[in-house]
């Protein structure tokens, strides 16, 4: 069990207004105040108010309402300030918090952000060097600008419902059973926000920088499955995606005893592991003996792992595989995560005793910084906690409906 920790991260020293919600602009804030940034994050005050991911699930009644397990997941290290933008002094302390930060990152429409003169144009012409990361859901040059967006409805446009028909054969559009498109373009967000500070700290100029969902995702979805496309025309027998990834034998295979993910690259690690299982005379047939012939037989080559694979145990799998350098993992499930043995040796999963006398539950950021190391220094607000605090820092008298 631990006490948040106050180590200097890489951002120590900026210092962010958050007017993100729900899961990408959260996530991409959380991350950059895992890396020391201070994150004072704007909602809406009232009774059900706050950031709508607080509402979902349950919680310990020690840790009070609205601190459901997505919000818990998305946003500590931060600072939680209540104000009702639809009010005028409200929205003059807001812009007089956003004097105080280096960035300002939002996910609002942008009629909504206009509306409430939280968007770009009307903070620009009271901070003419803001930096103003907009997270979108489509470019605003394009004729979807202004839409409304959210995960499902970006792996649907972007082509990522059509990625599993294409491995399974079933011709239905599926979503991803993952928030994919909106942690994505959060990492893209995150991105944004570094290169923009990078710049302002060159020029000392700010700017707007727009994130759009779609041209983010779609970025990310059609790097390797435009494959043949590269080219136009596409060469003769070339289509979208690459054929390894779409096999729907590239899974995990069944041993002995359980379930392996198994995956020799190379030119020696296939001839070793064809001896390894039982199958030498594969080395010899010119559909498999180089990394070309195998990518033209994928289909074939990748039929016949699960009766190679079932000819030993896990164990004796790892035994082999490792003596021979060939690429494999174990299979886990999410109930195995907690117990792995790299995870538990590098602390990944950590338990946090609140002082509200609840036990939460964080994972360790994950890239090393050895100068200047993230942290968890902060739990998840309780709605508005720190709005008194935040606004009397910042010089700015405390709005009646926040008093």
């Amino acid at each position: 069990m631990s006490q948040p920790t106050a180590p200097r991260g890489p951002l120590a020293g900026i210092r962010i207004l958050d007017l993100t919600s729900v899961i990408l602009g959260p996530y991409a804030t959380m991350l950059l105040g895992d890396m020391g940034a201070e994150i004072i994050k704007v909602e809406s005050p009232g009774e059900g108010g706050g950031d709508i991911m607080r509402w979902p699930g349950a919680w310990p009644a020690e840790a009070g309402a609205g601190m459901g397990p997505l919000f818990m997941m998305y946003n500590k290290n931060k600072k939680s300030v209540a104000l009702d933008l639809k009010r005028p002094e409200d929205q003059e302390a807001c812009i007089a918090l956003a004097r105080t930060c280096d960035v300002v990152c939002s996910n609002m429409r942008m009629d909504t952000a206009a509306r409430l003169k939280m968007d770009y144009d009307s903070l620009k012409s009271r901070l003419p060097n803001l930096i103003y990361i907009h997270a979108a859901g489509f470019g605003a040059d394009g004729p979807y600008a202004g839409r409304p967006a959210y995960d499902d409805l970006i792996q649907g446009v972007s082509g990522g419902a059509d990625i599993l028909p294409r491995v399974d054969g079933n011709p239905a559009p599926r979503y991803l059973p993952t928030l994919a498109a909106d942690k994505t373009v959060g990492l893209f967000m995150v991105q944004a926000v570094l290169a923009a500070l990078f710049h302002k700290q060159r020029t000392g100029e700010g700017q707007l920088v727009e994130v759009p969902m779609f041209e983010c995702y779609t970025h990310f979805v059609m790097h390797e499955n435009l494959y043949g496309h590269v080219y136009d025309p596409a060469p003769a027998g070339t289509d979208f995606g690459y054929a390894r990834i779409h096999n729907p034998d590239r899974r995990p295979y069944q041993s002995k005893d359980g379930w392996i993910g198994i995956l020799p690259y190379s030119d020696k690690n296939w001839t070793d592991f064809f001896v390894l299982a039982g199958r030498p005379e594969l080395n010899s047939d010119p559909k498999f003996s180089t990394y070309r012939a195998r990518m033209v037989n994928i289909k074939e080559l990748y039929s016949m792992m699960d009766a190679m694979v079932s000819t030993r145990t896990n164990d004796d799998w790892a035994k082999v595989l490792t003596e021979k350098a060939i690429p494999f993992a174990p299979i886990n499930r999410f109930e195995d995560l907690m117990d792995d043995p790299h995870l538990k040796a590098v602390g990944f999963f950590r338990k946090h005793a609140h002082p509200d006398g609840y036990t939460w539950v964080d994972m360790k950021h994950p890239v090393n910084y050895a100068a200047s190391p993230a942290s968890t220094r902060l739990a998840p607000p309780k709605l508005g906690q720190d709005t008194a605090e935040v606004l009397r820092e910042a010089g700015v008298e405390l709005p009646k409906a926040a008093e």
